[in-house]
């Protein structure tokens, strides 16, 4: 079985493919790799620690820690009618997913391969996905050669990050993570 939005573990066919389901409880530590562009911010709206805030104006995801806290880090948002809002929950975790362009994707850009091995330097998916438990939505890391779309709205509705940054993220959150668009 498949996701709907084609993630694949790498080295899966769609006929064997497998979710990560176990994943950590939210860490609610600060240490972040030194080249990763988060970093410790304030923050003054009232959500639950454990919950990821995507503000699609600022192009910045929030991972609550609690206290007034919570680890901020950059992203690319959905295109003009291509980001969502409102709330979700992480249903699954990839390490260097493979990727089968959705058919809006494949319709916009033919030329693009059915399949993108997990690890090659051209998957959009970057190191790790957190897939959503809505259509065809992740938030996942990136290739090298779309880096510079992270602050920009780019993407056909999933949260982009830098492959640093979703490292980093992925080991904070589990399956059921909340997530709330705004």
């Amino acid at each position: 079985m498949t996701s709907a939005f084609g993630i694949l573990r790498n080295g899966e066919t769609r006929r064997n493919f497998l979710k990560i389901g176990a994943g950590a409880t939210a860490a609610l530590t600060v240490a972040t790799p030194a080249l990763a562009a988060h970093g410790l911010v304030r923050m003054p709206m009232e959500y639950p620690a454990g919950t990821m805030v995507i503000s699609l104006r600022q192009r910045q995801l929030f991972f609550i820690l609690g206290d007034g806290m919570a680890m901020r880090y950059p992203v690319a948002v959905g295109k003009a009618g291509k980001a969502w809002s409102g709330w979700a929950q992480v249903n699954g975790k990839y390490v260097n997913p493979d990727w089968a362009p959705p058919a809006v994707v494949k319709h916009d850009n033919p030329r693009l391969p059915n399949l993108i091995r997990g690890g090659a330097p051209n998957n959009p998916m970057g190191v790790r996905a957190l897939t959503l438990n809505l259509s065809e939505i992740a938030i996942h890391g990136t290739a090298a050669s779309m880096r510079a779309s992270i602050g920009s709205a780019a993407s056909y509705g999933c949260i982009r990050m830098l492959n640093e940054d979703i490292i980093d993220l992925y080991d904070r959150v589990s399956i059921g993570t909340p997530v709330v668009a705004i």
